[in-house]
C-alpha cells in the first residue's frame, strides 16, 4: 500500500463525519457519499441456498464485513468506503434474517453452521478463494467459528465485541445467570414471541434505546445512576419485564450516531420484524450440539481483536480471564485492542481507531490475499 493510499483510508471516516452517511428514504439502504466519492453498490446474491443482499465496494483482496443484533450492512457505513481506498474488495452482507436478504421462517435455519455456509457462498459467489473476514458481536461469532472451521477459505479473522470462546461442557443456556426475579436477556429472547412484540411495539424508539443504551455513553449514563449497581445486572431482564428499561436515549444523541442512521434501522426493522436476528439465540444450545466434533480445536489463522473498555460484552463474568489466555486459544492472534471509552458498537462510535487497526492489520498479512 503506497502513502496516498494508506492517507486516504485513514482520512475517509473523517469525511464521512462531517458529510453524515445518509440512506435515501425511497431506498432505505441505499448509501450516499460525497460527490468525488464511489458509494458501495447492492446487489443481491445467491449463496447457500438463500439469496442475501451485499453492500459492495472496491477491487482487490476480498474483505468480509458481518453485523451483528441488531443491525444490517448499514453497521459498516464507515468502513467499507475507507477499506476499499486502501485497496480492498469490501463486501457487507445484511446477514441470514436481516435486512433485504432471505429470512427462513424456522427457527433450525439459523444455526452458525447455516451462518458460516452462507458466508463461504458469499465466497463461491464472488469467484473468491479466499477472504479475511471482520464480525461484530453476533457477526464476530460468525467470523471466529468461519476461521475455525474453514481456515482454507479464510484466511485471517478480525473480531469486534465478542471474543473466541471455547466450546463449554454444558448447554450455554443452561450456565446463563437467573434467579426468582430476573434472567440473563439471551433466556428472555428465546421463547419466540415476547421480544418481537416488545421490540416491533416501535422499532424506531427501540433501535434508538438499544444503540444509546449499548454505547459507551449510555453505559456510562446507567452506571452512574445506578449508583455502584453490579455491571452483569443491566444484562438480566426482570421477571414480567422487558428487556428495555430506564430512561432510554436522551432527546440529544451522541455524535456517533445521528437520527438519520436511526431511521435507516428502524424503516429495516418496521418492515421485516426482529424474528431473523432473535432466532440467533434461539439455536445457542443446537449450535453447541451441532459443533461437538470442533471441540478443542483453536482459530490457527491471523486475528485481532478490538472492544470498548465499557462493552457490556467484556464485562461479563469471566470474559476478563478469557482475554488474559486468548493467545492460547487463538495462537495466530496478533493483538487485543480496548478502546478506551468505547462500547458495544464498536465499528460505529469509533471509526476512526477500527479502520486504522483494521488497514494496518490487512496490510501486514502475506500477499495481501
Amino acid at each position: 500500500m503506497n502513502r496516498r493510499q494508506l492517507a486516504t483510508a485513514l482520512l475517509l471516516p473523517l469525511v464521512l463525519r462531517i458529510s453524515v452517511v445518509r440512506v435515501s428514504r425511497a431506498s432505505a439502504a441505499t448509501f450516499e457519499s460525497e460527490e468525488n466519492m464511489t458509494e458501495p453498490k447492492q446487489r443481491m446474491i445467491e449463496t447457500n441456498g438463500i439469496r442475501l443482499n451485499i453492500a459492495e465496494q472496491g477491487e482487490g483482496p476480498l474483505v468480509v464485513l458481518a453485523h451483528g443484533f441488531p443491525e444490517s450492512c448499514y453497521s459498516w457505513r464507515h468502513q467499507i468506503g475507507a477499506l476499499a481506498a486502501a485497496g480492498f474488495h469490501v463486501v457487507a452482507p445484511d446477514m441470514r434474517g436481516y435486512g433485504k436478504s432471505d429470512a427462513p421462517q424456522p427457527i433450525d435455519q439459523y444455526t452458525m453452521l447455516h451462518l458460516v455456509g452462507d458466508m463461504v457462498g458469499v465466497l463461491d459467489a464472488l469467484g473468491a478463494p479466499t477472504a479475511v473476514i471482520v464480525g461484530h458481536d453476533w457477526g464476530a461469532s460468525v467470523a471466529w467459528q468461519a476461521a475455525l472451521l474453514r481456515p482454507d477459505r479464510f484466511r485471517a479473522v478480525v473480531a469486534l465485541s465478542v471474543p473466541f470462546r471455547p466450546r463449554g461442557k454444558a448447554p450455554p443456556t443452561s450456565l446463563m445467570p437467573r434467579t426468582e426475579d430476573a434472567q440473563f436477556y439471551q433466556l428472555y429472547f428465546q421463547e419466540p414471541g415476547p421480544a418481537e412484540a416488545e421490540f416491533e411495539r416501535d422499532p424506531r424508539a427501540t433501535i434508538r434505546n438499544m444503540l444509546f443504551g449499548g454505547s459507551g455513553d449510555g453505559v456510562a449514563a446507567a452506571r452512574a445512576a445506578a449508583s455502584g449497581e453490579p455491571t452483569e445486572n443491566f444484562a438480566m431482564v426482570p421477571k414480567g419485564a422487558g428487556f428495555l428499561r430506564g430512561a432510554g436515549a436522551p432527546e440529544t444523541l451522541p455524535p456517533w450516531i445521528s437520527e438519520s442512521d436511526i431511521d435507516v434501522y428502524a424503516a429495516e426493522f418496521k418492515r421485516t420484524g426482529f424474528r431473523g436476528g432473535l432466532n440467533y439465540y434461539r439455536n445457542i444450545d443446537r449450535n453447541w450440539e451441532l459443533l461437538g466434533a470442533m471441540a478443542g480445536l483453536k482459530v490457527t489463522v491471523p486475528a485481532l481483536y478490538i472492544a470498548g473498555d465499557r462493552d457490556l460484552v467484556v464485562s461479563f463474568p469471566g470474559t476478563d480471564q478469557l482475554l488474559a489466555s486468548l493467545n492460547k486459544l487463538v495462537p495466530g492472534l496478533r493483538g487485543i485492542k480496548m478502546l478506551p471509552g468505547c462500547g458495544h458498537w464498536t465499528q460505529q462510535e469509533r471509526p476512526n481507531e477500527v479502520n486504522a487497526a483494521l488497514v494496518e492489520f490487512l496490510q501486514a498479512l502475506p500477499g495481501r490475499g
